[in-house]
């Protein structure tokens, strides 16, 4: 008799918890009406301020569609680079919509969606710099890049002194006042700054192979990566996303 109590006791025990579950980050979405998109606001084209102060861009506004796919409202909320990731692990942010680059060691940590565009990294100098021609020159000169971006890591991985700043803006005034010797970002981003600042005197040296580009949720939120990709599906079959990419970089680079 005490024994089928026993058992009868564990049953019950572990229905209540299975009835306790919690609930995926995607039915919580859902239920709370709101997706908490992490971004910076200061990397034009893929994420800044308009003239009106407004905030957009290429990933802002696939953001909104993401969410709009949900059917939920996108709520953005703007941090540096280095705290977009630790605000997914720790919860601030359900997702990050800000040219994320895919890479393996990422990949231990976070879920990804799949690649929604493809992008390549340069290397900027002044143009009046002729000592770097290529990413084997940066070994013991001083480059600037984001904290915890892959742009940082490839500068030290050449072996490169490497200060830490937010905005892309910030790392061209550093080169032209020749307290850096080089710096790594997005080659579209280089575009769109030239395009605003025709008269800057800084060129690109080299570049890597294309890389992709995704958007990163919380570890184990299986669930929510795949309704992200189910948007992004959605958002390639009808041109929508390529519409943006031309919008935002000029050209469409949705494909690799």
């Amino acid at each position: 008799m005490k024994k089928l109590l026993s058992v009868i006791m564990m049953l019950a025990i572990t229905l209540s918890f299975t009835g306790c579950a919690k609930k995926s980050s995607l039915d919580e979405i859902k239920k709370r009406g709101y997706l908490v998109i992490g971004t910076e606001g200061n990397w034009s084209p893929w994420t800044y301020h308009d003239e009106n102060d407004t905030l957009t861009g290429f990933d802002v506004e696939v953001g909104k569609l993401i969410a709009e796919h949900l059917g939920v409202e996108a709520r953005f909320e703007e941090a540096a680079w280095e705290s977009l990731l630790a605000g997914v692990d720790s919860g601030r942010f359900d997702i990050i919509c800000n040219g994320v680059g895919y890479t393996e060691e990422r990949a231990k940590s976070y879920e990804f969606s799949d690649p929604y565009v493809y992008t390549r990294k340069v290397l900027i100098v002044a143009s009046d710099n002729n000592d770097i021609k290529t990413f084997d020159d940066l070994k013991g000169k001083k480059t600037a890049n984001s904290s915890g971006s892959t742009y940082a890591a490839i500068a030290e991985s050449y072996g490169a002194e490497v200060s830490y700043i937010d905005t892309f803006g910030e790392t061209i005034t550093l080169l032209k006042q020749g307290r850096i010797d080089a710096t790594i970002n997005s080659e579209l981003s280089f575009v769109d700054y030239m395009t605003q600042h025709p008269e800057e005197a800084i060129k690109i040296v080299d570049s890597s192979e294309g890389e992709s580009v995704c958007y990163p949720v919380k570890k184990g939120e299986t669930e929510l990566a795949k309704a992200v990709n189910d948007a992004l599906n959605d958002l390639r079959a009808s041109g929508k996303l390529a519409e943006l990419s031309v919008q935002f970089f000029n050209k469409d680079i949705t494909n690799k």
